[in-house]
């Protein structure tokens, strides 16, 4: 390696004064990967869960989105300071065999996340138009690339699009809280540690899986590598604190609406112990039976919104991940026709859709220590991050975090491997 290569670099966002960034250009990147923590898969855990065990995961939705904010933090003083994504260091600074596993893990992510956005979003369009789901995934995919297209005018105008569909969902969700305004008893109780109840430590497993996603990892700091200039040298200073307050801002929206779909659904639809959890079409229906039609369509807006904005963002995750760990692009079109396979299949199946989606967000829980630990492995090293590096306080706090999401995984498995074997 060279030193070059081995040296971390000053960077700077798109071209304008030299030294001088305003906030209103430096916001927008962690908006993007927001939309990650509000994907369809998001929908299809937090109504399951509160459903089936009420305000009882409070505490989980809470802490993750705690948790999330260092994480991204990390990602994108990592992609300001070295002027690379995370997956492109991987590629760098890891042997051969380990950067081969980093990408097929990754890759199985980027799928799952995929998959959940396209079922999603079809689920939307036939809540919205009564379309049948294989018509409604392909109708998602062009509308993906209508929104990818922004990206080739430019970085603002790609969040710009994004943070549209964003400011929808939100407004969306600010409507249905009005409109079932959570209990405030239940919310206080559910800050509660306890995996006490049946599918409580599944929907929790689901939940982190939904709200920590391995690719918006890998996004956020691809997304602030690719906005280097050349235009003169910005404090790095500088550059992190807005990054805080970018993440800080859109990190607070995502846990807020988050919390907003759990507390709506277990005010709705939690009966006690052994409720059954809900399906996306069932809260669509009960929303206008219960509530009225404008919710309804509040909440079939906000997840077609949410379909296709995280589809967008996911292909874009993809991109980078592909491109960093193997230095390999293919097309988009071809990305997208291969990842959106597997979804029109699921959606041609006839299976329940709802738990498809709770079960793909699982899957991405077991991605996290994967991304987190390389994330805590290379802004722990001074000779990638210079004067930025880890503070040792920081590096032990997010170790802990990768042991003890490995840990909750292991024992879900458990969990899982002793309910096959006695059934």
């Amino acid at each position: 390696m060279s030193a070059a290569e081995a040296a971390p670099v000053a960077v700077v966002f798109a071209p304008g004064v030299p030294g001088k960034i305003r906030a209103a250009t430096a916001l927008g990147p962690a908006f993007v990967a927001a939309i990650a923590y509000l994907d369809p898969g998001n929908f299809a855990t937090n109504f399951a869960g509160g459903s089936s065990t009420g305000y009882r995961l409070v505490w989980v939705v809470v802490l993750a989105n705690l948790v999330a904010m260092p994480i991204q933090y990390l990602a994108a003083k990592l992609g300001i300071v070295t002027g690379r994504s995370l997956p492109q260091l991987c590629r760098e600074r890891m042997p051969k065999r380990a950067r081969w596993a980093m990408w097929a893990q990754a890759e199985v992510v980027a799928m799952a996340t995929d998959l959940a956005e396209f079922v999603g979003a079809a689920i939307g369009l036939n809540l919205l138009f009564g379309m049948s789901l294989p018509v409604a995934a392909v109708v998602t995919a062009v509308l993906a690339f209508v929104i990818l297209g922004f990206q080739r005018r430019g970085h603002r105008p790609f969040e710009l699009a994004i943070g549209a569909l964003l400011a929808l969902i939100c407004a969306g969700f600010l409507y249905m809280t009005i409109a079932v305004p959570p209990s405030s008893g239940g919310v206080v109780t559910g800050l509660l540690p306890t995996f006490s109840g049946e599918n409580t430590l599944l929907f929790a497993v689901g939940i982190i899986g939904a709200t920590v996603m391995p690719h918006a990892i890998y996004l956020h700091s691809g997304l602030m590598s690719s906005r280097v200039g050349r235009s003169g040298p910005v404090s790095p200073h500088r550059l992190l604190a807005f990054a805080r307050l970018d993440i800080g801002i859109a990190m607070g929206i995502a846990g807020l609406v988050n919390l907003s779909m759990l507390a709506i659904a277990a005010k709705l639809f939690y009966h006690g112990a052994g409720t059954p959890a809900v399906t996306l079409d069932e809260v669509h229906r009960d929303l206008g039976q219960m509530v009225g039609g404008a919710a309804a369509l509040a909440f079939a807006a906000a997840l077609l919104a949410s379909g296709i904005s995280s589809s967008s963002v996911g292909t874009a995750a993809g991109q980078i991940i592909m491109d960093g760990f193997l230095n390999l692009r293919i097309p988009l079109w071809l990305r997208r026709a291969i990842t959106m396979t597997p979804a029109i299949l699921l959606l041609m199946s006839g299976i329940d859709l709802t738990q498809a989606l709770v079960f793909s967000q699982v899957t991405l829980s077991f991605g996290i220590p994967f991304a987190l630990g390389a994330l805590v492995w290379l802004t722990s090293r001074r000779s990638v991050m210079g004067e930025h590096v880890n503070t040792v306080k920081m590096t032990i706090a997010m170790t802990a975090v990768v042991a003890l999401l490995s840990g909750l995984n292991i024992v879900f498995l458990g969990q899982q491997a002793a309910s096959w074997l006695g059934g």
